[in-house]
């Protein structure tokens, strides 16, 4: 740092001296030229006044030698002197006359050339200006005359103004490298010594990474790389003391980093093809610039650190309204933004099929089907078209970006993509594709409803591995298949046998990431950490107990039948009106489809109904956050709530549930879980209910917020050790490990699996 000031210095005297020597140099030259310039026009005049006086003399040599003498005694001059025609000396001044005896060129030109003539140099030892101009009677010329100054005071001022340049050259430099000294001291030095520190006490582990780096704002694409190896470093540091930390006490954990491993030697050099209608980063238009937006969802934290290890390619439909600004020539483009490590492919979708193959098919149909919400399915005859039409691009996509690998590895993400398997393995007959449905899958009679449920079931039946939730929607799965298509159901060994192709079907739950960073320091959640009665407050309500439910607005999340339930508490225990607030976040989802669209105007005024008949003062039952929040809000609430309410009327395993007690370090509330959730087969210290039981839901509220603290503490602490240690990097080791040890020649190496084991961890 000191020679990078030496050098700074330095650099600042010589470049600011050489900028001033050239300004003082133009300032010397422009001076310059104007005395001489305003000499020579004084010097004109002066001769064109003394010519008038010396033409009238012209006959009297004495009397023309006093009018010399008379005009020649003035300031800079040297003197006067006076010519005839032949160039004769005639009159001259006593200082001139020892120097300029003879006709100067001026004035012999002057004479000849009839007009006056000026011109710059010596004489003897003097720098001279000569002004020289003919003499006339009546227009003939007589002679000539020179008017002689000295031009050494023009030397002189010039010498006095470079003098002065110089003393102001001297404090500028001065002032300027002290003033930029100071500068750089507290603006640069400082701050990178406070970074310096920083990074030191990173290094030490007296800090987190997640800490703000200080005062580095000036050097931000710096400042954002060196936080990038900080977490980074961190993270080491943080699965180095998990590993030992586990291996000491014989346990075996998931992490991103454990999971990256696995499946690199599960893939053995090969490559990761996934595919999904949600792509991982999101790129919007935010002003004049683009910035990148990654959606909250799970699939990314657990899939991400699988394709990077294997530098993969993820394929989803690109949605962003500048995801085509980004993209190349063939809709590709590394991510993540600041270290790209794997490839994001974009598929492109009219409108037109978006509606139908998404809106429509997909969450009209397919969503309703699979979830026994008691609304009806549409199906369409144009919708099924878009549906078979989008699975087609995808393939094509898919069959693109894995043309050049052998045996690629696909994982086809949710309903979307039914008919996907099948069109691949037609292609590629020696890939591996596995899909995993995150929705629910009916019983036989409830799935027979679909119009088009034979050509569903045979393209799902493409791949070589199916997953689902739990083993009940695998059960269902295979007595369809068993109805629905010619096949050969495996009942001991849970696959399907049809045309020569053998398909495994796998329960594999899917989980959040919890992880428990106590480096963490407690400001960096903001809202977090502020105590409830704060956090009601920004809300414009006070309550002593708080219950939250956090969901999109979907039919399928019993959200209208959790307001009755809030509504049968506060009937059976009045005492807790104007003390138990409930706040629902509730994301809008899928608007313009009219069931959904119905479903908020009815939520909205379920709840405004409950709170007019209960609210006083600054207290109402109910708060409906009608607004898509970020995880970190999400989180505050969270942590401030004393209950969390997840009563899904049919869900695949819901992850809220989970997210609620990854969030709860302190271990404590209370999670009041839906029967019908995948994740009641986990979560057994759950309060579990049936949601269409308004008294039992009521009931369980208040067993919740009257429960023992100990037992609370009890039960939350068993579920986070579930969620630990089946945690979502395991979810997707099990199920790429899985479809890496299927063999394809209609065997595989996990028959002797009891039925509904997974892959073990």
């Amino acid at each position: 740092m000191r020679l990078l000031s030496v050098r700074l210095i330095l650099s600042l005297i010589v470049g600011i001296t050489l900028v001033s020597l050239a300004f003082s140099y133009y300032e010397v030259l422009r001076e310059k030229r104007a005395l001489r310039s305003q000499l020579e026009r004084s010097s004109g005049e002066l001769g064109e006044s003394f010519a008038l006086n010396v033409e009238k003399s012209w006959e009297s040599v004495r009397g023309l030698q006093r009018t010399v003498q008379h005009f020649g005694n003035r300031e800079h001059m040297l003197g006067v002197a006076v010519y005839d025609r032949q160039g004769k000396l005639v009159a001259i001044t006593s200082d001139l006359q020892p120097i300029l005896g003879t006709a100067p060129t001026d004035v012999t030109r002057a004479m000849a050339e009839n007009h006056a003539e000026s011109s710059f140099g010596r004489l003897d030892k003097y720098r001279v200006h000569i002004f020289a101009l003919p003499l006339h009677r009546d227009d003939e010329v007589l002679g000539g005359l020179a008017v002689v100054h000295d031009v050494d005071y023009i030397r002189v001022q010039n010498l006095h103004t470079w003098r002065e340049a110089f003393l102001r050259i001297l404090a500028q430099v001065f002032l300027i490298v002290f003033i930029t000294v100071l500068i750089v001291r507290w603006s640069i030095a400082g701050p990178i010594a406070r970074a310096a520190q920083w990074m030191r006490a990173l290094r030490m582990g007296r800090i987190s990474s997640r800490q703000q780096m200080p005062d580095l704002d000036l050097f931000k694409p710096l400042a954002w790389e060196v936080a990038t190896l900080a977490e980074s470093l961190s993270q080491a540091r943080t699965a180095a003391e998990n590993e030992a930390r586990l291996r000491e006490a014989g346990e075996s954990m998931w992490t991103a980093d454990r999971l990256a491993v696995q499946i690199q030697t599960r893939l053995e050099g090969g490559r990761l093809f996934i595919v999904s209608n949600r792509e991982p980063y999101i790129h919007q238009r935010n002003g004049k610039e683009i910035e990148a937006v990654v959606p909250p969802s799970g699939l990314v934290t657990a899939l991400e650190p699988v394709l990077e290890a294997c530098d993969g390619t993820w394929i989803a439909h690109g949605s962003g309204d500048a995801d085509t600004e980004v993209v190349d020539a063939h809709d590709r483009l590394r991510v993540p933004p600041d270290e790209p490590r794997y490839t994001l492919r974009r598929v492109w979708l009219s409108k037109e099929e978006e509606e139908g193959y998404y809106y429509g098919f997909s969450n009209e149909g397919l969503w309703p089907l699979c979830h026994i919400a008691h609304t009806r399915p549409i199906f369409r005859a144009l919708d099924w078209q878009f549906y078979q039409e989008v699975n087609r691009k995808f393939a094509a996509a898919v069959l693109e970006e894995i043309a050049d690998t052998q045996h690629p590895v696909v994982l086809v993400q949710d309903y979307h993509f039914a008919l996907l398997p099948r069109f691949i393995k037609e292609k590629r007959p020696d890939a591996r594709v596995a899909i995993f449905w995150h929705i629910p899958w009916p019983n036989p009679e409830a799935f027979g409803i679909c119009p088009w449920q034979r050509q569903l079931v045979d393209g799902l039946l493409g791949a070589d591995l199916i997953g689902f939730h739990i083993q009940s929607h695998c059960n269902n799965f295979l007595q369809t298949v068993d109805r629905v298509v010619e096949s050969r159901v495996d009942w001991e060994h849970f696959a399907v046998s049809r045309q020569n192709h053998r398909t495994i079907v796998r329960p594999f739950p899917i989980s959040v990431d919890l992880t428990d960073d106590e480096s963490v320091e407690p400001d960096q959640y903001g809202i977090n950490y502020l105590d409830r009665s704060v956090l009601m407050r920004s809300l414009g309500v006070e309550a002593a107990f708080v219950g939250v439910g956090v969901d999109r607005v979907d039919y399928t999340k019993g959200i209208h039948e959790r307001f009755r339930a809030i509504e049968r508490f506060l009937e059976k225990y009045p005492k807790y009106q104007g003390q138990f607030t409930f706040v629902q976040i509730g994301a809008p989802s899928r608007t313009h489809i009219k069931r959904y669209h119905d479903l908020m105007a009815e939520l909205e005024a379920e709840a405004e109904r409950i709170n007019w008949r209960f609210q006083s003062g600054k207290w109402k039952p109910i708060l409906f956050l009608k607004r898509h929040h970020s995880h970190k809000e999400i989180e505050g609430y969270y942590r401030a709530a004393d209950l969390c309410l997840v009563t899904s009327l049919h869900d695949g395993m819901n992850l809220v549930a989970k997210e609620f007690l990854a969030a709860r370090r302190d271990e404590r509330g209370v999670l009041i879980l839906s029967q019908f959730t995948g994740a009641a087969r986990e979560l057994r210290d759950a309060l579990l209910v049936n949601p269409y039981d308004i008294d039992q839901t009521a009931e369980a509220i208040r067993a919740a917020l009257e429960m023992e603290p100990e037992e609370r503490q009890m039960r939350v602490r068993r579920m986070r050790k579930i969620i630990r240690e089946r945690n979502i990097y395991r979810w997707a080791g099990s199920l790429v490990t899985e479809l890496c040890e299927l063999r394809l020649d209609g065997s595989d190496r996990t028959q002797g699996k009891s039925r509904g084991g997974v892959t073990a961890a």
